[in-house]
């Protein structure tokens, strides 16, 4: 299993496909929109992936956060919702604005994805609405606009720091809910651990 892949980004192709240089080695592999969009052309940046086999291809999924990654493996764990459509749905918004909406139960966020109708929406909100935690706001989530700026990234640094330590995404949510988010990622993190 690939957990993770550092290089230099060498290509950008399609709506949304990478190539990663690893030591000489490029690595293909489809990541979200805010990702694709988030990286340059020789730059080097680090992916969580997730390796899918099938008896007729190999596809690796690249994610900029591990919260990405872990949302991912939950949006692929509903009947229905494969690695495509799991990227499809993390290319609506920022991994934060994803989960947020699916806390919020917004099915009509989710099935703006490309592939995901509306039951397919409604499925992913009851499967998951009690696994990602309590939503950090409330209301109608944006879809990503290509070159946003990320807002959201002080918060999703501090889950992936919780997460990397051993929380699940709905615990180091929750562990968060109360924390400044003007903070520093550290004091935060620190407080999450301390509450």
């Amino acid at each position: 299993m690939i957990s993770h892949i550092k290089g230099v980004v060498e290509e950008k192709f399609g709506a949304n496909g990478i190539i990663v240089d690893v030591g000489g080695v490029g690595y293909e592999m489809l990541v979200p929109m805010p990702d694709f969009e988030g990286v340059s052309l020789g730059e080097e940046r680090k992916f969580f992936t997730y390796h899918q086999v099938r008896e007729t291809a190999e596809e690796l999924y690249g994610f900029s956060s591990l919260v990405a990654k872990k949302l991912f493996e939950m949006l692929i764990s509903v009947q229905g919702i494969g690695p495509k459509a799991g990227v499809a749905i993390l290319s609506l918004a920022e991994a934060e604005e994803v989960r947020n909406a699916i806390a919020n139960a917004d099915a009509g966020f989710i099935s703006k994805a490309t592939g995901v109708g509306k039951k397919s929406a409604e499925r992913v909100i009851v499967n998951l609405r009690d696994k990602v935690g309590v939503p950090s706001r409330y209301g109608a989530t944006e879809v990503f606009k290509p070159g946003g700026a990320d807002a959201l990234a002080e918060a999703d640094e501090a889950l992936d720091a919780l997460m990397a330590l051993g929380f699940p995404l709905k615990e180091a949510t929750k562990a968060l809910e109360k924390v400044d988010v003007s903070l520093p990622v550290e004091e935060r993190v620190r407080l999450a651990l301390k509450g």
